[in-house]
């Protein structure tokens, strides 16, 4: 019937109009019932199969039905026909005594309605209604999980993140490594090395390391900066597959997690094969004696921990979590996070919470957060450029969470704040750090939150609205205080409040979520850049104050952006990349292409940089940068593609995400450099044995990857040969024809 999965019942329109009690409400937004999303016209279709008494649902999408322009809704409206009626068929139709939503996440708690306390007016209420709700959550996203909490009545079921693993070095990559060792183990003045040199300069051209001129020289600073970017590829942390619930950790795979936790945690290098006596069940004492290494008090007590660690992660706790969710019984809770930072999460299969609210941000947050700060002005001034005047920071509630409050931290860092404690020691709201201790001017912060943000702290929402307005309103010259010079040029040109002019923090309105830039590449139904600006604009403009409800404000979000000179969000887990999920260039891309068009046509884009805070001492990339690592280290590193391959049809959606992403920061930053898109069409459509394997596991994902190349040359994203270009359309076209006949088959 043309839908992507098998349709396991079909809901009349009689039927659904007789029993939908909130049809007016649908019809406002999607027409009369059926609507286009999963219908024939006669009827809705429910996608799932049914297995005795257990009945595999398929989610229908948000919603949208084809019609890009409704992604430019300031707030949430209501969910298709399709979506309600699925949920209505699981309460009433199969009559579920209790429902799993199995993976996160789903849109049921991100329909509109309260942030909490919801009533009958709200949709997550009226769609899942009094059946009990377990849900599957990865264990390191307690910020979501809190909102299916609180907005899904959910109990949570913690599931493992995926394995981890080193990039390490391939093909080229290795050869280059080999060579460039060789060439620094030569002694001063090797007869050899002038054209070693030559030669690895000419190895890095080919594979986009470097650049053709100038010459190297056997001692040059481009050998030594190649050689650090070896070494950051090769380190680089990557998930390698995906975590199967209902099977432990193999062996292999507990060991590289166990040796990358203990590189994170300590300076001292443990010998790999302590690491390995660990997984394999031996205590760290005996561990640490077989190898004939000293027993200090503080490897002990590592290498224990880890010992803990290594016997949860061995085996499953998920599939019993879920049995005795199910009977009714209690669901133990956890603390949520990285377990690379946090082994306290394990063993998973419990009911994961994030951190006590009041306390937020940390101090252990406000100190390296203030480092953190340091480190993007000096990057943006290494860069050629002066002290940034404005900058615009994307902040998650997951990213909080998980880092006791770093990113907000950083915010407060860059504005010269700090947070305001009661007798209590609780979080009550913002005070200014004098500009003598501060010691550089007060930098103007453009704060976007994301929804979850503004849901589950609200008090750090205030606080960072509050931090502004101090600034704003400080007695401190105009050039030492650069929130207080914008506040006033704003409040002389448009004739505003000083309260107004120096709001700084901006989210979705109350009950919506995201900029809906991601919903739109993934469409493909966009023409210029400026429509997904506008989209993040339109969604992302309501002003949160010290005081009352959110007010829309996007004259004055589009003014603020204009003066940006750069924008900046964090990466806190070594699991995600910008290239993993769409949610990084629908915020930070967002906001980043909002505020070059604000900034105008003929104006410099300004500058996008990443944090990394996955390992160790944080850095900060270029977006550009960071696209690059990602695209060496995952999406062409044989190593990840063979993990996701294993993994089926999904191992190929996984794949085909990460080429549709590439393609969002694209059009959001322009950013990605051409060889990204030529080396992934080299890797995974022009190699016939590749594509025959993509085709065969997933028909229609490799279909969407080809695509995704081949628009991303109509965009001019990139401009390949037309050798290339051709073989790319008659690869496109023979992956279209596979999987029409795979459709006319299930047909």
């Amino acid at each position: 019937h043309g839908t992507d999965a098998n349709v396991a019942a079909r809901v009349s329109v009689e039927s659904h109009v007789r029993r939908e009690p909130h049809l007016a409400a649908i019809e406002a937004q999607w027409g009369r019932a059926p609507g286009r999303h999963l219908s024939d016209g006669s009827s809705l279709f429910i996608l799932g199969a049914t297995f005795g008494n257990v009945f595999v649902g398929v989610q229908p999408a948000f919603g949208y039905e084809g019609d890009p322009m409704r992604l430019l809704f300031e707030a949430g409206f209501s969910p298709t026909h399709a979506f309600s009626a699925f949920y209505r068929y699981i309460r009433e139709d199969f009559e579920a005594d209790a429902v799993l939503h199995f993976g996160m996440h789903g849109a049921l708690e991100f329909m509109p309605g309260k942030q909490n306390g919801l009533g009958e007016g709200c949709w997550p209420d009226r769609l899942i209604a009094e059946l009990p709700n377990v849900y599957l959550y990865a264990a390191n996203n307690p910020s979501e999980g809190a909102l299916a909490r609180r907005r899904g009545n959910a109990t949570l079921i913690s599931y493992l993140t995926p394995p981890l693993a080193r990039a390490g070095l391939y093909k080229d990559l290795a050869s280059l490594r080999q060579a460039l060792d060789h060439l620094r183990a030569l002694p001063p003045g090797h007869g050899d090395a002038t054209g070693l040199a030559a030669a690895v300069q000419a190895q890095a051209v080919e594979l986009d390391l470097a650049s053709a001129e100038p010459a190297w020289e056997p001692a040059s600073d481009e050998l030594a900066t190649l050689h650090l970017r070896l070494l950051e590829l090769e380190g680089a942390v990557i998930p390698e597959g995906l975590h199967v619930v209902g099977q432990g950790m193999p062996l292999g795979a507990r060991v590289e997690l166990l040796g990358i936790i203990a590189g994170d945690v300590t300076a001292t290098p443990i010998p790999p094969d302590v690491i390995r006596r660990v997984a394999e069940g031996e205590t760290g004492c005996a561990a640490l004696e077989r190898s004939g290494l000293p027993q200090t008090g503080e490897m002990v007590a590592l290498l224990e921990n880890l010992a803990h660690a290594n016997r949860h992660l061995a085996v499953d706790h998920e599939i019993p979590a879920i049995v005795r969710a199910l009977d009714g019984c209690f669901t133990r809770p956890a603390p949520g996070g990285d377990v690379v930072r946090n082994p306290a999460v394990l063993p998973t299969g419990r009911n994961i919470h994030g951190l006590d609210p009041f306390s937020l941000p940390m101090s252990y947050a406000l100190a390296e957060g203030a480092r953190q700060a340091e480190r993007l002005l000096a990057r943006h001034m290494g860069d050629g450029n002066g002290l940034p005047e404005s900058v615009a920071v994307v902040l998650w509630g997951a990213d909080n969470l998980k880092s006791g409050g770093g990113p907000m931290a950083q915010v407060l860092a860059l504005l010269g704040a700090r947070p305001r404690m009661d007798s209590y020691g609780r979080l009550c709201g913002a005070e200014l750090i004098p500009l003598e201790r501060l010691g550089r001017p007060r930098i103007d912060v453009v704060v976007t939150l994301s929804g979850v943000f503004r849901d589950l702290l609200p008090l750090q929402t205030r606080m960072l609205a509050e931090a502004a307005l101090l600034a704003a309103t400080a007695d401190e010259a105009p050039e030492h205080n650069y929130v207080r010079k914008h506040v006033l040029e704003h409040q002389a040109k448009a004739g505003s409040t000083i309260e107004t002019a120096a709001l700084r923090v901006f989210s979705n309105a109350e009950g919506a979520y995201g900029a809906n830039v991601n919903q739109l590449v993934e469409s493909g139904a966009w023409q210029e850049e400026d429509e997904l600006a506008e989209a993040f604009t339109r969604r992302k403009c309501f002003a949160y104050g010290v005081n009352g409800p959110p007010v829309r404000q996007q004259d004055l979000l589009k003014a603020v952006l204009a003066g940006v000179d750069l924008a900046y969000q964090n990466l806190e887990s070594a699991e995600l990349g910008v290239l993993t999920t769409d949610q990084y260039f629908d915020s930070l891309g967002g906001v980043g292409r909002a505020a070059r068009r604000a900034r105008g046509d003929s104006a410099t884009a300004p500058a996008v940089y990443i944090g990394d805070q996955t390992r160790g001492e944080g850095r900060v990339r270029t977006l550009g940068e960071q696209v690059a690592l990602e695209t060496r280290s995952r999406t062409l590193n044989p190593r990840w593609a063979e993990s996701m391959l294993a993994h089926g049809a999904e191992g190929v959606r996984q794949i085909e995400a990460q080429v549709s992403n590439t393609l969002g920061w694209s059009a959001t930053t322009a950013q990605v450099q051409p060889w990204v898109y030529r080396e992934i069409a080299r890797t995974y459509v022009l190699d016939e044995a590749m594509r025959d394997r993509l085709a065969r596991l997933n028909p229609k994902a490799s279909v969407k990857l080809a695509n995704r190349l081949l628009e991303a040359s109509e965009r001019q994203y990139w401009s390949p040969d037309q050798e290339t270009l051709a073989a790319l359309q008659a690869a496109g076209d023979e992956l279209e024809d596979r999987l029409e006949g795979v459709e006319a088959r299930v047909a």
